[in-house]
């Protein structure tokens, strides 16, 4: 099996690599929770050559048979304290958009602010009930993200992907491929290369103010206090209830194992306090998803992804 080492060696001779790697890479450097041991090779590409150079990576990783796991912003992810095996292919260098007469084309490591932003700049409206959630368009479109009453699939028009074939292929967007926080991409091992939303012209100005209401309410309601993932559970509208009251209810706010606690101010955040291992944000949500069931018969859906070697 070749090395990782020898792997790039033989990727570079065919597309140089432009970028930034690193092996024995912290994965807390890298997810918004702060927590996670090293990646075998973190790989960040950049440049022109980005999608030439990933398309050999993953098909001279797939031969060697070296696990990749691709990376957004690791809003929503915890890698585990030991680790993750193989490569951790970072998007974030894969940026920029473009606009159409209706629509914007945005790639998938584009932050979801500043997308934001720069559509707010050429005064279309899109993805704006977005702002303030940390993480970036790739990511949001494999989670179907879901904040104030919209989804992105509300706005979305076709998603570009790297097929399982490793091609690029167009996916357009079907009302029944899409639900709450789902998507069609979630059960495919492919990648999402860009995005593109319907927009509508709109005044700028009332659209900043929208966005300063939609941050100062997450800013109110504690998501950036300490280290988090936003919402640690789906909320399952047939409960009858948001998940965070059922948590509340049970008096778990401000339950702690280790370093991982539930915020004192809402029930379906859970927080890094400083020290926390992902084990013990792992441990909590599953003894909070116990006690709910135990209580009131519900079993709770994490919306936290756990990924690594565990």
């Amino acid at each position: 099996m070749l090395t990782l080492r020898k792997l790039l060696e033989k990727i570079n001779s065919v597309v140089p690599f432009e970028g930034d790697l690193a092996f024995d890479e912290p994965m807390r450097r890298h997810t918004t929770f702060q927590v996670g041991g090293p990646a075998d090779l973190w790989i960040r590409p950049r440049g022109p050559q980005w999608l030439p150079f990933v398309q050999i990576l993953l098909q001279e990783a797939r031969a060697a048979g070296i696990p990749v796991f691709f990376l957004g912003s690791g809003a929503n992810l915890v890698v585990a304290d030991r680790g993750i095996r193989g490569i951790v292919l970072d998007c974030t260098g894969y940026t920029g958009l473009s606009f159409g007469p209706d629509d914007v084309f945005i790639r998938a490591g584009t932050e979801v602010n500043e997308a934001i932003r720069l559509c707010v700049n050429e005064e279309r409206s899109s993805l704006e009930f977005l702002a303030g959630m940390p993480g970036s368009i790739g990511g949001a479109v494999w989670m179907n993200a879901r904040c104030y009453g919209s989804s992105v699939s509300d706005r979305l028009r076709e998603v570009q992907i790297l097929n399982e074939a490793l091609m690029e292929e167009w996916v357009p967007y079907r009302e029944g491929d899409y639900d709450y926080k789902k998507s069609p991409f979630q059960g495919r091992p492919v990648l999402i290369l860009g995005a593109r939303f319907v927009t509508q012209r709109a005044n700028k100005w009332e659209l900043e103010q929208c966005i300063y209401q939609y941050r100062k309410d997450r800013e109110e309601k504690g998501h950036y206090r300490l280290p988090s993932a936003g919402s640690a559970f789906k909320n399952n509208y047939a409960y009858g209830k948001p998940t965070g009251k059922i948590i509340d209810e049970l008096g778990l706010k401000g339950f702690q194992i280790g370093g991982a606690r539930v915020a004192d101010w809402h029930g379906n955040i859970i927080v890094n306090t400083g020290n926390a291992s992902a084990a013990d944000i792992r441990n909590l949500t599953e003894e909070i998803k116990s006690r709910v069931f135990a209580a009131t018969g519900l079993l709770l859906e994490c919306e936290i992804l756990f990924v690594g070697d565990w």
